[in-house]
């Protein structure tokens, strides 16, 4: 089997121009090898303490104005042990006055790791600031009128439920609530009747209709009648006071 050419860019002959003539101009090492720069003659070799820093020499206006061979001024005498020192002028900018002025006191601070960080004990929280104050441990205004208000509130609503419910259930008296279990007894004997005279095979979908209707009223009279003479007081509402007679 054949191998296909080799493939060959159509640009090739250019880049080898191009590549020949900067060759040419003498750019071979334009971006990698070592810079050509000028050698040092032999003479000028390196000595020992050639790099070392030097200070510069002394002359006559750099020494010392208060040196002996050139102070023309003498010192003030040193003050007696009974003189006291002045103090509370003002500090300036000139050294010798600084040392009559009073000394600022350092402000409080402390160091919270071993790399020396600083902060002012006063920003730390553990200068107890706080406690000196007058309304320290009291409750605030603004929370003490929320309370009143939630509490007014809270009275308003007990007494609204109370005028409701006073306005609108009231308690059954002995002689009503006896009438009321009297008429339950006494349907409940109807229905009781009604429900004997049923067949006792029932053979059609009407009749066992009727029969489970019986039964099921008569459940009903039964939980009422039981719940009647279970609690002697008995609360109903208003609207329902006139139909107490038939239904609870």
């Amino acid at each position: 089997m054949k191998k296909p050419a080799r493939y060959v860019s159509k640009f090739r002959p250019a880049v080898l121009l191009e590549s020949k003539l900067q060759k040419g101009k003498g750019n071979t090492m334009r971006t990698m090898g070592p810079a050509k720069v000028q050698l040092p003659p032999p003479d000028k070799y390196l000595k020992k303490h050639s790099k070392e820093p030097k200070l510069p020499e002394k002359t006559d206006s750099s020494k010392d104005p208060c040196d002996t061979h050139f102070c023309t001024t003498r010192k003030p005498a040193i003050p007696a042990r009974t003189e006291q020192p002045l103090m509370g002028i003002p500090a300036k900018k000139d050294f010798k006055e600084t040392s009559m002025t009073v000394p600022k006191k350092p402000e409080p601070v402390k160091v919270d790791t071993n790399q020396g960080h600083r902060e002012l004990l006063e920003n730390s929280g553990l200068v107890p600031k706080y406690v000196m104050k007058n309304d320290y441990g009291k409750t605030p205004v603004y929370l003490q009128k929320r309370k009143e208000a939630e509490q007014k509130a809270q009275e308003d609503d007990r007494l609204e439920r109370e005028e409701r419910e006073h306005r609108v259930i009231q308690r059954l008296p002995d002689e009503e609530r006896q009438a009321v279990l009297e008429a339950l007894k006494k349907e409940w004997d109807t229905y009781m009747q009604m429900y004997q005279r049923t067949p006792f095979l029932v053979e059609t979908l009407s009749q066992r209709a009727h029969k489970i209707e019986l039964e099921k009223r008569m459940d009903e009279l039964e939980k009422k009648i039981s719940l009647i003479e279970r609690f002697k007081t008995i609360y109903i509402a208003n609207e329902e006071v006139s139909h107490c007679g038939g239904h609870l």
